[in-house]
């Protein structure tokens, strides 16, 4: 998903809060104060299962935290939270407005990142977005959130669309397999993985300690929307692309702060489905699943069963293969001409969330921007269907959320 901004301005947050208060006392579903540890996953053999062995040690402790954490609760978060507003208000991220709090999980991009037109000059509208960006993400881990970026990026011999609709048919065909090692814009595809390890590099917390972020390239690849997809490069084309962006990113670059998260759209159905793209366990540490088909209008408990039996396949997978699963990307877009779906936070995305003893680390919403919301403001009618939604005894805001970046004793 890709909401439109190219002309936006982007405001930092300065508003002050107008605050829900969250009372979990009325729930009877009681939540352990204490999340016990896979039987394979131990403090000691964590790097065990991560795909940087010489991963940082918040690193290290943001993939142990995320799959303790799974087995009782979720983050709740939202792609450009701090970035995009209903009705550009600006200000705190519209979940704070609505709920008091900050989501859990920031969802940012490299699409502006690797522009082009992004010159690296402070007056730069690419470069400042760029900078924007990074702001907010080092704002996000100072208040103990989780950070997680997508890439859109844009083909390789315009740089001009990452939609194959706004690509001609030649182009289409043949941008994916260009990027591959011997293939005409694989130097193209390096430098700019170069710019993504410079900005994970110098992604720096108060200590001068690097940031752990979660990075989810060429996501919704089971798809064919975007030049990445299904259709426009097979199996092993995939594997060996994303293969190479992880051995390049920490190998090459010495990247060594990221867990790198695959995320399929929803059209799997079975595990063997799932897996007929996975690159292998030692590429992948987060299972993903970006879905908001089986959630939309009409849909109602049948969509919310079929989203929780997909996510109970990658949730069984994250168990067997002590990874860790997530919905990496939901929600049901509010315009002008559509209306909220009655109890579609509080019921349906919960229930696809928790039903079967599922363990989801997180789920995140995409943006807001202009008169279209996935995360409703105060004003907006379904409001307290998300603020019920995050006082569910599962759902977890930034108040919440344990400290993700140091393994207890």
């Amino acid at each position: 998903m890709i909401k439109s901004k190219l002309a936006a301005v982007w405001v930092i947050p300065m508003f002050l809060c107008l605050a829900c208060s969250k009372d979990k006392d009325t729930d009877v579903t009681p939540q352990p104060e204490t999340p016990t540890t896979p039987v394979s996953l131990t403090k000691e053999n964590v790097k065990t299962y991560i795909v940087d062995k010489n991963a940082t040690d918040e690193t290290v402790a943001l993939f142990y935290n995320l799959k303790v954490m799974a087995k009782t609760s979720f983050a709740v978060g939202q792609q450009d939270a701090f970035d995009g507003f209903y009705k550009n208000t600006g200000g705190m991220s519209d979940i704070k407005k609505t709920t008091g709090n900050d989501p859990a999980l920031l969802g940012s991009d490299f699409m502006f990142i690797t522009d082009k037109n992004n010159t690296g000059q402070s007056d730069n509208w690419f470069y400042q977005q760029e900078e924007n960006i990074i702001n907010h993400v080092e704002q996000a881990y100072s208040n103990g959130l989780i950070n997680i970026f997508c890439w859109h990026i844009r083909e390789p011999y315009k740089e001009e669309a990452f939609y194959v609709s706004d690509m001609t048919a030649d182009a289409r065909a043949k941008a994916f397999k260009s990027i591959l090692p011997g293939g005409e814009n694989h130097e193209w595809y390096k430098k700019k993985l170069d710019k993504v390890a410079s900005v994970f590099n110098n992604l720096k917390g108060t200590n001068g300690e690097l940031i752990p972020v979660i990075f989810r390239p060429f996501h919704e690849y089971d798809g064919s929307w975007f030049w990445w997809g299904a259709d426009f490069c097979t199996a092993d084309e995939f594997k060996t692309a994303y293969r190479f962006t992880v051995d390049y990113l920490k190998n090459t670059k010495g990247v060594h702060n990221v867990l790198y998260a695959l995320s399929p759209d929803n059209s799997y159905d079975t595990k063997d489905k799932y897996l007929s793209r996975y690159p292998g366990d030692d590429y992948v540490d987060i299972l993903g699943m970006d879905n908001y088909g089986d959630l939309g209008a009409g849909k109602g408990q049948t969509g919310s069963d079929l989203a929780n039996k997909k996510l109970k396949i990658i949730s069984d997978l994250a168990i067997e293969k002590t990874k860790i699963a997530v919905m990496s990307e939901t929600g049901y877009q509010i315009t002008p001409s559509t209306t909220p779906i009655t109890g579609w936070f509080s019921n349906y995305v919960y229930n696809a969330l928790t039903a079967n003893d599922i363990e989801i680390a997180f789920a995140m919403f995409w943006g807001n921007a202009g008169d279209n919301y996935f995360v409703p403001a105060p004003s907006c009618s379904n409001a307290s269907d998300f603020v019920d939604f995050t006082n569910k005894p599962k759902a977890l805001l930034q108040n919440e959320l344990p400290d993700m970046y140091i393994i207890s004793n």
